[in-house]
């Protein structure tokens, strides 16, 4: 235990954890879908390209599924959702100009730790000789790769034939332990490649440092036992880790009332008894910042206290009342602990079987509310929208929040089950719903996407419709048309320009695509008339043009802006 302001948990022992038999004989590109699989890649989304066709060749003879995008970003989208989904994604594109087309889905993959592998070609080995000028190349043939060293955990390239599978399995490792992106390039000359000798594949696994884990969980026991109002925050690494029962029983044993942040809404179901709500600083609602903030142990898992999960940093959280708990950081009060995992951490607190004080949880949002009834004629506003799919919600749904109001209104949802609700609630890059819907689909064919998209951020990406056509896919997706980027008008003041963008007629893009079913809504009866139609014909792509105000906006929204306006 130090005094340090800072500090990263680090792994004390490395042991071998598994030991597989010798390989040889095995092309680098064969040997690389071997172990992808074994991690549980069962598909791979990409754009194909010449410096990668080769390594394509490979996964169309093998049994993994190759989902071909429409663009390379919005691949690194679907594999992001996928990996949410799944545990393990993976897309695959060619050298440069579609390596640095993914770039951005690879950070926010990053940022909100979505374990995603980047698999991609590039020129061979033996082509590279003199320096020529091939096509694709920016400046030195190592700039994807050194692009690509800042965005990801590990990363390789794989240039060497003697140490190809070993820097496949530390990538892979890395993936996986850490829960962030990978990088493996692959020259196309190397594709078929087979090594020299044998090669025996190992993988390794961190272990806590025993006495400090021990020290941890017995004072974390004592604060939460000697509280009067402790409060659980979840975050997203509960989802990431598979440590959603682990959370419910913590919470159960000792009667802690759960909320959630915004990234991490749905790690349990909302209609959990214990389940208090989504804190998020200023845009949530008041009893549930009331609930966290008064509380004398806050009890953050998994969470990072990004400015999105604390409402633009409006949040008051006082650290020495804190437990907090992440993949890298340990602290409780102004005590850190080194050498302790998330995990371990989590299942010691749940062995502890802890005891607090019985408390009244303020009224759960969407479940104490009077049954929304219709008003047919009325012009449909985004609380209503919320209210009225809030009661079509299921088992069978999973909900995709793009950014924007899209992302804020989505929090008086009350998602029916764990990990039901997708959205980039930290990193924040528009365009990720349509394409996220895609990898859902393919990862949970028995889950039907309900996106949630603003205009703005749908022109970015909506042309991922035309795969998820393709592949017979029905997700259902709500345009929220404000003609424009509206929650920028919020916080940008006055009639600007660069918020305002091109209307289209959404409801007719069925149409340009081929198939499934527009519609277009003004009213609240336009909206129930087109969620009842589509959610009964579950075969069906539906789009539904939702025409609002320009200056309507979620309660969230409004909260947040009200409360920015009295700070800034």
């Amino acid at each position: 235990m130090s005094g340090t302001s800072t500090f990263q948990s680090r792994p004390v022992a490395l042991h071998q954890a598994e030991q597989r038999g010798a390989v040889s004989g095995i092309p680098i590109g064969k040997y690389l879908i071997d172990r992808l699989m074994q991690y549980g890649v069962g598909d791979v989304f990409g754009v194909p390209g010449d410096y990668v066709y080769q390594f394509y060749d490979l996964l169309d003879e093998s049994p993994i599924n190759v989902i071909s995008c429409t663009r390379e970003d919005t691949a690194g989208y679907a594999a992001d959702a996928y990996a949410r989904m799944k545990g393990i994604g993976a897309v695959c594109v060619t050298y440069c100009a579609g390596g640095l087309s993914v770039c951005n889905a690879i950070a926010e993959a990053y940022a909100e730790k979505s374990p995603v592998v980047l698999i991609s070609g590039s020129p061979g080995v033996g082509e590279r000789f003199n320096n020529p000028l091939l096509h694709h190349r920016v400046k030195d043939f190592d700039t994807q790769s050194e692009v690509f060293r800042r965005l990801c955990v590990a990363d390789t390239v794989l240039t060497d034939s003697y140490t190809a599978f070993r820097e496949i399995d530390r990538v892979l490792e890395a993936v996986e332990r850490y829960r962030r992106p990978g990088y493996i390039e692959l020259p196309r000359d190397m594709v078929a490649m087979v090594p020299e000798g044998s090669y025996t594949p190992s993988t390794t696994e961190s272990r806590s440092d025993p006495d400090a884990l021990r020290e941890a969980v017995a004072e974390a026991s004592r604060r939460i036992s000697e509280a009067r109002r402790p409060v659980i925050i979840a975050g997203v690494e509960i989802h990431r880790f598979g440590l959603q029962d682990k959370l419910v029983a913590i919470a159960e044993d000792a009667g802690i009332p759960i909320t959630a942040t915004m990234l991490g809404k749905s790690v349990v179901g909302e209609q959990h008894p214990l389940f208090a709500g989504i804190y998020e600083g200023a845009m949530g609602r008041d009893e549930v910042t009331t609930l966290v903030e008064q509380s004398d142990c806050v009890i953050i898992l998994g969470a990072f206290m990004s400015d999105i999960n604390l409402g633009i940093f409006t949040a008051d959280l006082n650290p020495t009342r804190c437990i907090y708990a992440t993949s890298e950081a340990l602290r409780i009060s102004h005590h850190h602990f080194h050498g302790v995992l998330f995990r371990d951490f989590v299942e010691g607190l749940v062995a502890a079987r802890l005891h607090a004080m019985p408390q009244t949880l303020p009224p759960r949002q969407g479940f104490t509310e009077d049954r929304y009834e219709v008003r047919s004629e009325e012009p449909i506003r985004v609380r209503r929208l919320i209210a009225r799919l809030n009661e079509s919600l299921d088992a069978s749904t999973v909900v995709v929040a793009d950014v924007g109001d899209a992302l804020y209104a989505s929090s008086d949802l009350a998602i029916r089950r764990q990990t039901e609700f997708i959205s980039p609630a930290y990193y924040s890059s528009m365009g990720f719903s349509v394409p996220a819907a895609l990898g859902i689909n393919v990862a949970r064919p028995d889950l039907r996407p309900i996106v949630l998209v603003g205009d703005g951020a749908f022109q970015m990406t909506g042309t991922e419709l035309s795969t998820a056509l393709r592949l017979k896919f029905s997700p259902i997706v709500i345009v929220l048309d404000n003609q424009g980027y509206g929650s920028e008008r919020i916080f940008h003041d006055g009639e600007h320009a660069c918020n305002e963008i091109r209307p289209w007629q959404y409801a007719k893009l069925p149409e340009l695509i081929g198939g499934g079913r527009g519609y277009e809504v003004h009213t609240e009866g336009d909206f129930d008339h087109a969620l009842r139609e589509a959610r009964d014909d579950p075969k069906t792509l539906a789009l539904i043009h939702v025409h609002l105000a320009e200056n309507d906006c979620s309660r969230a929204l409004q909260r947040l802006a009200t409360k920015m306006a009295s700070r800034v």
